[in-house]
């Protein structure tokens, strides 16, 4: 992991402590690579995955692939590379809380 993929993950886990409430837990899967790094929980039995990359920083194949079985299930999964978008997500769910 990137330095500057930390530093967007850090920020997400605080934004998600202090904006919302949450708990952003790290995601790992013994067995299943791919998933995203952070599990969301939030107020209210709300779940959704965040996948963080480095600013400009693309999903691998097998990323996309975990990314999109867990989508079709019916969950979020959000691929944040920014505190910009850190902020829009935070945003988002602070008007579905």
């Amino acid at each position: 992991m990137s330095t500057l993929e930390k530093e967007v993950e850090g920020y997400l886990r605080r934004q998600v402590k202090m904006r919302l409430g949450g708990m952003a837990l790290k995601f790992v899967s013994p067995g299943l690579n791919g998933v995203p790094d952070r599990i969301i929980l939030l107020p209210g039995a709300q779940i959704c995955f965040v996948e963080t990359k480095a600013p400009g920083e693309r999903l691998r194949k097998l990323q996309a692939y975990v990314c999109g079985l867990i989508t079709q299930m019916g969950f979020a999964v959000y691929r944040i590379d920014t505190k910009a978008k850190v902020d829009e997500f935070v945003k988002e769910w602070e008007a579905r809380l």
